[in-house]
């Protein structure tokens, strides 16, 4: 299986086409979104401040993320900070360390593209175990209360660059 994480951009319209097709849990809905909405804040945010990437598997779209920077960073972000936002795997190809694969890949892309950026930073709901071991277990660190959602409070994690 080979996997590389490449920009949206760099997407043929085959693979973008398969990407529109990702889909995950109906229960991951509400802390990633869906394609959809991903792609669509993509194509309407300004290209300086957001990209996308998507993680291919055998040259297939397996897995998608967004990357923010200021000035459209939320206010529990540093400035200087990319945010990850919209973390998807395909729900036929989750368990096989894809979201791991993703993060693994992430801070040499993101020093590719936005070398002024020193920290890259996400919120994530305290009750999802799965994605709390997972970003543990890449190096990122747990920084405390990120912003109140609609049951609790989020947390913000931080991976320094």
């Amino acid at each position: 299986m080979e996997t590389l994480l490449v920009p949206h951009s760099a997407l043929t319209r085959l693979q973008v086409e398969q990407l529109r097709l990702l889909e995950v849990e109906p229960e991951q809905l509400s802390a990633c979104g869906d394609i959809a909405s991903a792609l669509y804040t993509l194509a309407t945010t300004s290209a300086d401040a957001i990209t996308g990437w998507a993680l291919l598997v055998d040259q297939h779209p397996r897995a998608f993320l967004l990357l923010m920077r200021a000035p459209c960073v939320p206010a529990w972000a540093d400035p200087l900070a990319a945010v990850v936002l919209a973390l998807q795997v395909d729900r036929q190809h989750q368990g096989r360390g894809l979201g791991k694969a993703c993060l693994q890949a992430l801070p040499d892309a993101v020093r590719r593209t936005w070398p002024e950026i020193n920290q890259l930073t996400l919120s994530v709901d305290p009750r999802n175990t799965a994605a709390l071991q997972l970003y543990r277990s890449q190096g990122w660190v747990d920084r405390g209360e990120a912003y109140r959602a609609k049951v609790g409070f989020e947390r913000k994690f931080v991976f320094e660059l």
